[in-house]
């Protein structure tokens, strides 16, 4: 029995709940997918599928096996790949992930000059807050703010990521400019949240970390609805420079200096990332696409 071919076909046979699917899908017949799938079975001595007329379900055994799979098919698809296109055209699909604002204000726009260099490769962005390991969710380039990354990947480190405060001249001159972090407390507050929760504003006073966030008046995941709404003179804001440079250059916003360090952890080291894996680099459209943003996001500070 070929297994990695009925393993291909069982996989695919899950994905499309249906052995016809997948028998069209590889072009094969469905009683040839079938026979192969349970040989499959018979070769593991368990029961992968649960089969009816109208739709073919996982067992308990299946779906572990499912889950253990799809790691190494994706590995083996990545090394089929770079044999195949090792010192070629940059071209196919490159699938890059990234946090929803620094996605939205800054890659965003600079992907589609990538796509004019490069008109053959079929860019599949995703931009989302909830941290994606490489190889195991289907990502070739990762671009995350925190921390260097303890993951086995190749990490570029692109621009600080610490988080500034600001208010409007409209709430400073309604409610008083705070003169220390402590001040803090007594402001209204605009939260960023996290896949975590909220960021607390924490300010290092003679050694010692102290929660200084005062009373919320708003929690988003959405940074520009936020940064609109300090504008606006609602609160007091801690977000990222990058995010907050066009309102401070406008003067719709004014950072806030303060004798002690201000920050929404205890690491105030925090910068953006590019992530990729080693092998991966190999890959001409992942080279490329890493080159073209290590060199265009490094000049945005």
């Amino acid at each position: 029995m070929d297994q990695l071919r009925a393993i291909r076909y069982f996989s695919k046979v899950v994905e499309t709940e249906s052995f016809t699917q997948a028998a069209r899908a590889f072009n094969v017949p469905p009683s040839s997918l079938s026979r192969r799938v349970a040989d499959l079975e018979k070769s593991l001595g368990a029961t992968l599928l649960k089969r009816s007329t109208r739709i073919v379900k996982l067992t308990e055994v299946g779906q572990i096996y499912y889950n253990d799979i799809q790691g190494l098919l994706s590995q083996l698809d990545q090394i089929n790949e770079t044999v195949l296109s090792y010192q070629t055209t940059p071209m196919g699909r490159l699938r890059i992930s990234s946090m929803v604002g620094f996605g939205e204000r800054i890659l965003l726009p600079l992907l589609d000059d990538f796509s004019a260099l490069y008109p053959q490769v079929v860019l599949d962005v995703s931009l989302s807050d909830e941290l994606s390991t490489l190889g195991r969710d289907d990502v070739d380039i990762a671009i995350r703010g925190g921390y260097a990354p303890n993951e086995r990947v190749l990490a570029i480190r692109l621009m600080d990521n610490g988080f500034i405060p600001v208010a409007s001249p409209g709430y400073l001159a309604q409610h008083g400019t705070p003169q220390c972090t402590t001040d803090l407390k007594q402001h209204s507050g605009l939260y960023f949240k996290t896949p975590t929760g909220p960021t607390p504003w924490l300010s290092n006073i003679a050694g010692q970390w102290h929660d200084v966030s005062g009373p919320a008046v708003a929690i988003s995941n959405n940074g520009a609805w936020l940064a609109k709404k300090a504008c606006h003179g609602e609160g007091i804001l801690m977000s990222t420079r990058w995010a907050l440079a066009p309102h401070i250059a406008s003067g719709e916003l004014r950072e806030l200096n303060f004798e002690h360090e201000l920050s929404i952890n205890q690491n105030s080291d925090m910068a953006v990332y590019l992530l990729y894996q080693k092998q991966r680099y190999l890959v001409p459209k992942v080279k490329a696409a890493v080159d073209f943003l290590a060199e265009r996001l490094k000049t945005k500070k």
